[in-house]
């Protein structure tokens, strides 16, 4: 069992996929918690594959749907290869660097069916088999996010050399940093459950540095750029909504109440910022939509996921509501103003969701709000953490994420050119149709 060195609710919340492996520790395997972990890593794939997939498609115009589903599929698969290969080494590989987890599990070097991972409980373990797992589906997802961004216009080559540099260089160092006993922000003492660092803001920054340096598709601001498919928009968010209880429950590590809380908080925040974008839609624009309700409801479970084994069911939906009004004035107003093309509002959402919720962590952790906080938690105190831990991944990820977008700029060229644009990149880059007509 590792040891922590974070006093009081932090050295008890510390993020679950900081538990440090204990290989050869004398420990209990519960077939129910064990279970529990399978079928929650088996909901966050069913997040991205279809879930991600589909809602981003649904958004974007019928001749580039084909050339979204590829993207996510292909990003899944390179990645899951890359975890094994050294992924899951440089996240999690016993170093005691603050940086990186080392070379130690490299090819999963002595990993078998005797190892085991650590949970929250003194001598309760599961196969480290089935950590691996869960782990490398939050690796998949994230900078499967990050595409949303620039869709219809990025070079699918290009696309996927950007993504194994950016998964190697950004988030396996930022994972390590939040989630490893030994990283530096986890050390820091900042609270993140199910990853509003390391998956949201991270995916977040990337792809906000990503439209900017790529630039806005053709069209923008002057053609109809609406979504081809609302239904699959609405099938694939519903789908994340689902496949979440895996990703924030699943982090609990144990069929515990600490999963129990997870889930109750992935119910009500997501529910709270539906109504709150639903609610704000309809005063200022007079129609209700089902893109903002889609909107919300990504932004509530965006938001909750770094409190959701902190904060109390009542905090979730005031957390939840509170993300999704800013992200809609930075989608609505901000990302207008400033005239960036982020498609489908990645950092809009993801990141300043992410930004909200870490930030609003500190704050409804406390007991006086609901929290689990304990009885000397500092709102003040650890708000400041969260903060400065916010500022440390954007600062990684933003500056990295521009130097890759760069490099594979020079070496590639990362815009298809513009009559590829025009016709579609289905046909152009993938040679097929999602739609005969």
């Amino acid at each position: 069992m590792k040891k922590l060195s974070i006093p009081g609710l932090t050295a008890l919340f510390a993020l679950a996929p900081s538990i440090a492996l204990a290989l050869d520790a004398v420990g209990t395997v519960d077939k129910g918690d064990t279970t529990f972990m399978m079928l929650s890593t088996i909901l966050v794939l069913f997040m991205i594959l279809p879930g991600l997939a589909l809602f981003y498609g649904g958004l974007v115009r019928s001749k580039n749907m084909l050339s979204v589903l590829m993207q996510c599929t292909t990003i899944t698969a390179a990645v899951i290869v890359i975890w094994v290969t050294y992924g899951y080494s440089f996240a999690f590989g016993g170093s005691t660097s603050p940086f990186w987890g080392g070379t130690a599990k490299l090819f999963l070097a002595g990993v078998n069916g005797d190892s085991l991972a650590a949970t929250f409980t003194e001598g309760v373990m599961i196969p480290e088999w089935v950590f691996i797992c869960f782990q490398m589906t939050f690796a998949c997802i994230t900078p499967a996010l990050i595409v949303g961004a620039f869709v219809e216009r990025i070079k699918f080559s290009s696309l996927m050399v950007f993504i194994v540099l950016w998964v190697t260089l950004v988030y396996f160092p930022v994972a390590h940093m939040v989630w490893d006993s030994s990283g530096y922000i986890f050390n820091l003492g900042a609270l993140d459950f199910a990853g509003g660092t390391v998956v949201h803001i991270n995916a977040g920054i990337a792809a906000l540095v990503g439209c900017l340096i790529l630039g806005p598709r053709l069209g923008y601001g002057n053609d109809m750029l609406a979504p081809h498919s609302m239904t699959l928009t609405l099938v694939g968010a519903a789908m994340l909504w689902v496949g979440w209880f895996g990703f924030n429950a699943g982090s609990n590590l144990e069929a515990t109440s600490g999963a129990a809380l997870a889930m109750i908080n992935t119910f009500t925040a997501t529910a709270g910022a539906i109504l709150a974008w639903v609610i704000l839609e309809a005063a200022l624009r007079k129609q209700a939509s089902a893109l903002g309700a889609a909107s919300g409801l990504v932004a509530g479970l965006v938001a909750v996921t770094p409190a959701a084994g902190s904060v109390g069911p009542m905090g979730a939906i005031v957390l939840g509501a509170v993300a999704s009004v800013v992200c809609y004035f930075f989608v609505s107003t901000v990302k207008l103003r400033f005239n960036y093309d982020d498609s489908l509002d990645v950092f809009g959402i993801h990141g300043i969701g992410g930004i909200v919720g870490a930030v609003g962590t500190g704050i409804f952790t406390a007991p006086s709000l609901g929290g689990i906080g304990d009885e000397d938690y500092s709102i003040i105190a650890q708000t400041t953490t969260q903060i400065w831990a916010v500022l440390i991944t954007i600062v990684w990820c933003g500056v990295i994420s521009a130097i890759l977008f760069f490099i594979v700029k020079a070496l590639m060229g990362l815009r298809v050119d513009p009559t590829t644009e025009l016709q579609g990149l289905d046909l152009a880059s993938h040679g097929e149709r999602a739609y005969h007509y």
